[in-house]
């Protein structure tokens, strides 16, 4: 039995609304059946058909599929030659990965702070941060919306840096025109099931450097190779391989690179599905003066993978903490991203301090993730507007 919302009546839903939700068609059942009806359950056809797909909706030269994003991550840290000693820029505002990548290779995870209109990661504030460990640039392209491509790539040419984009969120959207994925040295996508494409894992890492693709390919898979350019000993038949490095095991099965193709398939409905509803929630939330809306660059044609409202405390006679429990009441199940990376406890015990990045420590505080993904309904982003209105004016400040 449902708990009635303590602003009186009865809540907005009958039934729970989540953040985000894969959706499965039966093209995605057939495509991964298929494949557990073929020779190939890993290390097969699937995986070099879905990469050349990617390469086909990113622009990129090569994709490299992977277990999962922190695995991209990972191996495009690796690529780059991250090592001890080394410092890599990247956002507190996203998922831990995106900060242990540089952990994962020895080096140090170096935190600047966040436009505080787009939430983005500001390259001015990066500039600040750059000394002469600096090795790379991780930029998160938070929400899905492309953080500005120009300046990042400026910023590193200029200080020689290796820039990684965490692209986890971007799949689809363009800039300038152009799909993300191609104008990093590497960009990382993740194909959890609240992303836009769904994998139920998943991640890969794109590139046009053909230097970057070959360790990639390396890095993936043991460090064992195949290829009689790399190999430093004399080939011993059809069989025979060598490990050349040392690295994990990233592959990925043929099962899900065939749902992520499949899902590939889908992804102009998808992204028009997610334009829509971003539409309606950006006209009704600009009228509530308790709230404000997400801003975004004029060059990003942005499919948005997070809807992320932020609170007005001037406004509001409650916390985040209350409204987020109040939405619940609503039956509109919500979250918060992110938490700032460094104030894990992990990362207090490697000496990170509260205050590094005031703006996005702001942020933290005041935002709440509502309801945001293909499968919603109209009545679905009508009933979180009314949840979010109603909690809005109730506890609005005079």
């Amino acid at each position: 039995m449902e708990i009635p919302a303590i602003l009186g009546g009865i809540p907005v839903r009958d039934t729970k609304l989540y953040y985000a939700h894969q959706y499965i068609d039966q093209d995605d059942i057939d495509a991964v059946e298929a494949v557990l009806r073929s020779d190939y359950l890993t290390c097969g056809p699937a995986i070099p058909s879905c990469e050349k797909k990617l390469c086909e909706v990113t622009g990129a030269k090569y994709a490299v599929l992977c277990a999962n994003g922190t695995a991209a991550l990972h191996i495009a840290c690796m690529a780059a030659g991250v090592g001890p000693g080394d410092e890599v820029i990247t956002t507190p505002m996203t998922f831990a990965a995106s900060a242990n990548c540089a952990l994962y290779c020895g080096a140090r995870p170096v935190f600047a702070d966040i436009d505080e209109n787009t939430y983005n990661l500001d390259p001015d504030e990066a500039e600040k941060k750059i000394t002469d460990r600096t090795k790379a640039v991780v930029a998160v392209d938070f929400t899905g919306q492309s953080v500005p491509e120009d300046r990042f790539i400026e910023l590193c040419r200029k200080h020689h840096l290796v820039y990684i984009e965490d692209g986890a969120h971007v799949i689809g959207t363009k800039y300038k025109g152009r799909p993300n994925g191609s104008f990093a040295d590497m960009t990382c996508l993740s194909f959890h099931p609240v992303k836009t494409i769904c994998g139920g894992e998943g991640g890969a890492v794109l590139t046009d450097s053909e230097e970057y693709y070959k360790k990639l390919l390396l890095y993936r898979a043991h460090g064992i190779t195949r290829d009689r350019t790399q190999m430093e000993h004399p080939d011993q038949g059809p069989w025979y391989y060598e490990q050349i490095a040392l690295a994990p095991n990233y592959r990925m099965t043929d099962m899900q690179a065939a749902l992520i193709e499949s899902q590939l398939k889908k992804l102009d409905i998808f992204a028009a599905r997610r334009k829509a509803i971003k539409k309606r929630y950006d006209e009704a939330f600009s009228r509530l003066p308790q709230v404000t809306v997400q801003k975004e660059i004029p060059e990003s044609d942005t499919v948005r993978h997070l809807y992320i409202l932020r609170l007005n405390p001037d406004r509001l006679n409650i916390d985040r903490k209350r409204f987020f429990e109040a939405m619940g009441e609503e039956n509109i199940v919500c979250n918060v991203h992110y938490i700032p990376v460094y104030w894990f406890p992990y990362y207090e015990k490697l000496g990170y301090k509260r205050g590094l990045c005031p703006k996005a420590e702001k942020l933290y505080g005041e935002e709440i993730t509502i309801p945001f993904y293909y499968a919603m309904s109209d009545k679905d982003v009508e009933d979180v507007i009314r949840a979010v209105t109603k909690i809005a004016t109730c506890y609005a400040r005079n």
